[in-house]
């Protein structure tokens, strides 16, 4: 099926719940349904992207970040990644929240996928563990990528195996955003030395 396909099966089934139980929002004084919202969402998702240059980060993001900092740069020395790389993918991971959650189950500072977590060994619920986890899983896919940075980011998104089977970073939307957003804190937090 069709990712339009399946789109319209969830609008309809959320238009069907909606008008089971009435649920709008107000917005600026308007009524809107989730039906829009959503849509409003999707569209605003598609086309962020960190810019490149000077990348502010909010306050409170930053503030989280420093939370980790001792122990993003001992896990880092432990495994040998840089803390500028790490530092920046916790931050597009989660923002430095170790309670986020994302709607595929990714899980924690670093958003670890439960299998992943418990092949690397770690509970992704406890924050110093799924840091140590994120950060050993960065470590294992910079050696197979011999250091390439975004390949190993890339497999970090969607897999190593989908990185093996394109010889990079995949055609996935997604995939590509993340790596080239990633890239760009990352230049951020070393000064732009990359």
């Amino acid at each position: 099926m069709r990712p339009e396909g399946c789109m319209d099966g969830v609008l309809s089934r959320i238009r069907e719940i909606e008008s089971r139980f009435g649920i709008e929002r107000v917005q600026r004084g308007e009524v809107v349904s989730f039906d829009r919202a959503l849509k409003e969402a999707e569209g605003a998702l598609e086309d962020w992207s960190v810019p490149e240059g000077d990348v502010e980060l909010p306050r409170s993001a930053q503030e989280r970040l420093k939370v980790w900092e001792p122990v993003l740069q001992e896990l880092c020395g432990r495994y040998g990644v840089d803390p500028d790389l790490a530092r920046a993918v916790m931050y597009h991971e989660s923002g430095g929240r170790p309670d986020a959650v994302s709607s595929a189950g990714a899980i924690g500072l670093m958003q670890l996928m439960p299998g992943t977590a418990r092949a690397l060994g770690v509970d992704p619920r406890d924050p110093v563990r799924n840091l140590e986890g994120g950060v050993k899983y960065l470590a294992q896919m910079l050696a197979r990528y011999g250091g390439d940075v975004e390949k190993a980011l890339a497999a970090y998104n969607a897999g190593a195996g989908r990185v093996d089977s394109h010889g990079g970073v995949p055609p996935i939307p997604e995939t590509q955003r993340y790596v080239k957003n990633v890239m760009a804190l990352y230049r951020k937090y070393d000064g732009g030395n990359r």
